[in-house]
């Protein structure tokens, strides 16, 4: 006979059965046992609206109508260092900043500049300049040496509908979403169950999925509320902040794509600025303790024109922003090799121009972090590229 189970944990096994789901393990711990997450924003944040450049002097003339005003202004930029400012719509991120929890990217890029959005997310996700033909993502590839023996698909977990080509491979990862379909009756699960159990196949990866429902609701409950990146990043916590769970997890959110009426502290964009300032917020919350061992990567395929279009929005561009955040991070500071406004240095006179590739931060925090040998980053992860930040993490 089947152990019981609950209507959730049978939606969700069946929703799994298509990847070829496994569940994390137990590994050993020792005094040092980070934790990495990494969000991908679809669409093209506008990494000037997020991070404003507003000490340049091209900055007001350049933005036109999407200039926000400096900080002694009424809904002006939250000043940062005297030159770079927050949007400030970002109240928490602004205290990640000011707890030195906060590493703040500009003018940064995949080594790609040519506005697809497809082409972009492609060369983002796989680490690789020419995508086309590649069988997996970069950070697949980082699990192989993260995992250390361990299958990949126990070491990092997908959240969310559908798997990110930035963690497709030979082997699946571990995936979780929330459900969408109504509740069966409990006779119908204990009924299908029972038969699945029987299948030698099929069988195991259902009882996967169930065990991956035990572990999130043993951790406060049924996770409600949509494929939504609130109730995803809250999973996410709940996988990683484990003993027994992954130590990497990647989740992406859309609607980043403001062609149209973008606004500066309300209106489209602000509202997702507004949203994904209070998912951190509740990410650090959840996280609790395991916050101090945890680095977020949050980037975007590129960048918005720096000039406002004829629909009061930004077409796509090439250089953006890119946060770090989390206990771990040497934080309370912008990087940027600032190339200027000024049309003159401006990417084919309309993009801010990119100057720090993008995998130079995914490799600086696989290694700095999570500790991934730098020869297996060269050589596996990102094969050929050997550049990577410094000081990314606290000492210690």
């Amino acid at each position: 006979m089947a152990s019981a189970i609950n209507r959730r944990q049978f939606i969700k096994a069946c929703a799994v059965l298509t990847l070829g789901f496994t569940t994390p393990i137990s590994f050993a711990q020792d005094h040092r046992d980070p934790r990495m997450v990494v969000l991908i924003l679809r669409g093209g944040m506008d990494g000037l609206a997020a991070v404003p450049a507003y000490g340049d002097p091209a900055y007001r003339s350049g933005r036109g109508k999407l200039a926000l005003g400096t900080p002694d202004t009424v809904e002006g930029v939250i000043d940062l260092d005297g030159f770079f400012g927050l949007n400030p719509v970002f109240e928490n991120l602004a205290q990640m900043y000011a707890g030195r929890e906060a590493l703040l990217f500009q003018a940064i890029a995949p080594p790609y500049a040519k506005r697809s959005h497809f082409y972009a997310q492609d060369v983002l996700e796989t680490g690789l300049t020419n995508p086309a033909g590649s069988a997996s993502g970069w950070l697949y590839r980082a699990l192989q040496g993260l995992s250390e023996g361990r299958n990949p698909e126990k070491y990092g977990y997908s959240l969310g509908a559908g798997i990110p080509r930035i963690v497709q491979g030979a082997v699946p990862v571990g995936a979780w979403a929330p459900d969408r379909l109504p509740d069966p009756d409990e006779d119908t699960l204990q009924r299908l169950m029972a038969l699945y159990e029987q299948d030698s196949y099929l069988g195991p990866k259902v009882r996967a999925g169930f065990n991956a429902d035990e572990m999130i609701n043993s951790m406060g409950g049924k996770l409600r509320g949509g494929n939504n990146l609130k109730t995803v990043a809250k999973a996410a916590a709940r996988f990683l902040i484990r003993d027994d769970g992954p130590r990497v997890a990647v989740m992406d959110c859309g609607g980043w794509d403001t062609h149209a009426w973008q606004g500066t502290t309300k209106g489209r964009l602000a509202n997702r600025f507004r949203e994904l300032d209070t998912v951190l917020a509740g990410l650090k919350q959840d996280m609790g303790s395991v916050w101090d061992q945890t680095a977020v990567v949050i980037v975007t395929e590129f960048g918005r024109t720096v000039a406002v279009n004829g629909t009061s929005g930004t077409d796509h561009g090439v250089g953006g922003a890119a946060f770090l955040l989390g206990g771990a991070v040497n934080g309370g500071r912008v990087q940027s090799d600032w190339p200027g406004l000024a049309k003159q240095n401006l990417y084919e006179g309309r993009d801010l121009k990119p100057t720090l590739d993008m995998r130079a931060l995914f490799a600086g925090v696989l290694h700095q972090h999570m500790g991934l040998d730098r020869g297996f980053i060269e050589e596996q992860v990102f094969p050929g590229y050997r550049d990577q930040v410094s000081g990314l993490v606290r000492a210690g």
